[in-house]
């Protein structure tokens, strides 16, 4: 009984470290022109979802859901698609690549930029997703959310 006990313990340590070492390989993968690396740990999708999804907030605000037969209704579908076709243009593996160094940069004002030095408060939100702040409160810090998918933590929100 001692050794399972021992044993789901070395598991729940092994788990709450996996997040951890996720961020020490993005940092690698940071400091690379290329982006091959990266790629396994960011889930373009998920991102562009999570920016469409501001977007179309504060566009709510801006434009009322109106009548899809109304000029503002025709308006707002025709956003909608431009929008979705600019986040495909600009969310892209550069972007990402770059959003985080410039994220770190401006919190560390270092040459080249560390994600490791930049990182500020790191933790889990909750068992499959996982928080990381750039920067201080108060200071427009940058979040990056990972999530478990499968068996890999990836980057699913850039919050700037």
């Amino acid at each position: 009984m001692r050794y399972l006990l021992y044993l789901l313990l070395f598991v729940l340590l092994l788990f709450g470290i996996w997040p951890y070492y996720t961020i020490f390989r993005l940092d690698g993968a940071l400091s690379k022109e290329d982006t091959t690396e990266l790629a396994t740990m960011v889930d373009l999708p998920a991102i562009r979802a999570h920016f469409k999804a501001r977007v179309t907030a504060g566009a709510d605000q801006l434009l009322p859901v109106a009548d899809p037969k109304s000029t503002m209704g025709w308006i707002r579908q025709n956003l909608e698609r431009l929008g979705d076709s600019a986040l495909d243009q600009a969310i892209t593996l550069p972007w990402v690549r770059e959003t985080l160094r410039q994220a770190v940069s401006e919190a560390t004002h270092q040459s080249p930029p560390f994600l490791l030095s930049g990182i500020d408060f790191a933790f889990f939100e909750s068992y499959n997703r996982f928080l990381i702040r750039i920067g201080d409160l108060g200071r427009n810090p940058t979040h990056v959310r990972l999530t478990l998918e499968g068996t890999e933590w990836k980057i699913t929100d850039i919050i700037r």
